[in-house]
């Protein structure tokens, strides 16, 4: 016997708000204001609404289960009839709209973290369970009506994709505040978070707070973190470390995040940690050292993917699931001679879609826009609109390939808080 599998529906607070109430026959009964949802439950599921009736003044509250969602409006089930009950909610429960949106999350210790900008909820099993705090600029864009513009606009013009960027609401507990929502994490389960919000947490604690939860964190989840703080701030976690825990921690971000790291350190201690580093990671970054910050060999990756035209596409599959995990950028393949002079590119979907037997020499892509060392942000910024492509090769004066620049890295300099 088959077993049938209920679709997930996530829905926000914001698609929720100000949707109109029908009853059985289509007549219009009010809009939603807020929705309720009790206390001290990881997971609660709303249990009602607050409706503003068109014909009456003061609003009423509605159990969510005679609730049935149609053509993006709500209908009264009369399956299930229920009187409004007019008056507010049990001690034991919190209006999400009221007591949330806009307020600012803070940590255990009383640090602002980030500003509610929606909430999202799982259907399931006829329940509607609040799930995420939604506090990046995506929910923001979504409680204006702005998010499908905003993507199309920063999909259209640099490939880049806003990302979602939650707090599971099992972390959350709201305070008897106007204005707080209390992050509830301690150091031990911190690291269950994103980088990013990781990150958020420590620039809001003071220098003693703020190291010993870094050190509470794993190797990798460290490195993730580093990459998404404010560069001040790498340097003091970093400096208060001894060069073989930082290396260890250095060694596992991103080449050119950990080359911008190093160039912002006193020199003694980047030269202490580039010593205790993995010889061949070493070398990389103090290649990436040797050039300005703003300018392309400043902003490049050397931890890229290149073959020579003679490769098949089996054989460059075979690499990438050899080697794909220490690389910085695998989305597109570049194809270089034996003196490493670029002669194309591919990205990974052509890859994927292409024969086995399939040389790259025939599947590349010749006219290969590309930027030169001592090329400055502004004018890569320039070309990464211009041809809307997700990275860019840079090349020598001789056409040799020695990096490639990421649109991320670009917006760590242009544009820092989208780069985040």
């Amino acid at each position: 016997m088959a077993v049938e599998y209920e679709p997930q529906v996530f829905l926000f607070l914001s698609q929720i708000l100000r949707k109109k109430i029908l009853d059985t026959k289509g007549q219009p009964l009010g809009r939603i204001l807020d929705v309720v949802v009790p206390l001290g439950e990881s997971y609660p599921s709303v249990t009602g609404i607050l409706v503003k009736p068109d014909r009456l003044k003061a609003p009423v509250i509605m159990s969510w289960p005679n609730l049935v969602e149609t053509n993006g409006c709500f209908v009264v089930d009369s399956r299930e009839p229920e009187p409004f009950r007019e008056g507010g909610t049990e001690a034991e429960e919190i209006w999400l709209k009221d007591s949330l949106l806009d307020k600012q999350i803070v940590d255990t210790n009383g640090a602002k973290v980030r500003r509610v900008n929606d909430l999202q909820f799982l259907k399931a099993r006829g329940s509607l369970y609040l799930i995420h705090v939604d506090v990046g600029f995506r929910g923001l864009m979504r409680r204006v009506g702005l998010e499908k513009a905003t993507d199309f606009l920063l999909k259209g013009l640099f490939e880049y994709e806003l990302p979602d960027q939650f707090i599971s609401w099992r972390f959350v507990q709201p305070l008897f505040s106007p204005d707080l929502v209390r992050l509830d994490v301690s150091e031990s389960g911190i690291a269950q978070l994103h980088p990013a919000d990781i990150a958020d947490i420590i620039e809001e604690l003071d220098i003693r707070q703020r190291t010993a939860v870094f050190k509470s964190l794993d190797v990798e989840t460290a490195a993730e973190t580093l990459e998404e703080t404010d560069p001040k701030i790498q340097v003091s976690l970093i400096e208060n470390m001894e060069a073989a825990q930082a290396s260890d921690i250095i060694e596992e971000m991103s080449l050119s995040d950990a080359a911008d790291l190093l160039a912002d350190l006193p020199r003694h201690k980047a030269e202490g940690i580039l010593k205790e580093m993995e010889q061949d990671i070493a070398e990389d970054v103090k290649e990436l050292l040797a050039h300005p910050e703003e300018t392309a060999g400043g902003l490049m990756t050397t931890a890229y993917l290149s073959f020579l035209p003679s490769t098949t596409v089996l054989e460059a599959l075979q690499v990438i699931r050899r080697e794909a995990e220490d690389l910085d950028f695998v989305y597109y393949l570049y194809v270089t001679d034996e003196e490493e002079h670029l002669l194309g590119m591919l990205s990974l979907r052509e890859l994927l879609v292409a024969s086995p037997e399939t040389l790259l020499s025939d599947l590349m892509f010749r006219r290969v826009v590309t930027v030169e060392l001592d090329e400055d942000k502004d004018s890569i910024a320039s070309d990464f609109a211009k041809y809307g492509i997700m990275a860019i090769p840079v090349v020598d004066d001789q056409k040799k390939l020695q990096g490639v620049i990421m649109f991320k890295n670009l917006l760590d300099v242009v544009a820092p808080e989208l780069g985040r």
